[in-house]
């Protein structure tokens, strides 16, 4: 029997953790099955035991590494409002509506998130908290706290708008939506 090194292991958990998170915001956690995810990662379905208590432990793992990376992701942009109005208009993109397997996991998984197990709702917890403080921040960077209340209906803006303009088929709309979306929430955060 081969014996690999404690760094492999959280190299290839890793790798389990960053393919289920595009599978699971393109086809959804109940549509995203073990055997599928695991020839996503290049393993064998014996291996997820082997990272992994259950599948809800992996959606756990996955919605608080996905929303981390949201996360590090904003500190690229420009501070305060300028960077959150960047972001604003990132998020409400046609690119970012258009592929969700690369995006935010709130737009492509809140729905399912209200369904899981208290593991998975807890690190979804933590991460839009951490969201939600990081648009307090940029609002009113002197005391974050007190935009709190507009941090997030900001947030419930931003996820509903997507969430809304992936649903609809007639492309058109759907671009109104993002645009109209991005002009109420620059609004909204005045």
């Amino acid at each position: 029997m081969v014996r690999y090194a404690k760094e492999h292991k959280q190299v290839t958990r890793q790798r389990i953790i960053e393919k289920a998170g595009q599978r699971f915001k393109q086809d959804g956690i109940d549509g995203s099955g073990i055997s599928t995810l695991m020839s996503d990662a290049g393993l064998t379905n014996g291996a997820f035991y082997a990272h992994f208590t259950s599948k809800d432990d992996l959606v756990a793992h996955v919605l608080a590494e996905q929303l981390r990376a949201q996360i590090a992701q904003y500190d690229t942009l420009p501070p305060g409002r300028p960077g959150l109005e960047g972001l604003i208009r990132e998020y409400l993109s046609p690119e970012h509506r258009d592929h969700p397997g690369a995006g935010c996991p709130s737009a492509a998984l809140l729905d399912e998130i209200g369904r899981c197990e208290d593991g998975a709702k807890q690190a979804y917890t933590d991460g839009a908290r951490d969201l939600v403080e990081e648009i307090g921040a940029r609002l009113t960077p002197e005391d974050p706290k007190s935009a709190r209340g507009t941090a997030i209906g900001l947030y419930t803006m931003l996820v509903g708008t997507l969430q809304l303009s992936r649903a609809l088929s007639d492309r058109k709309f759907s671009d109104e939506v993002l645009e109209k979306g991005i002009e109420n929430a620059l609004a909204f955060m005045r």
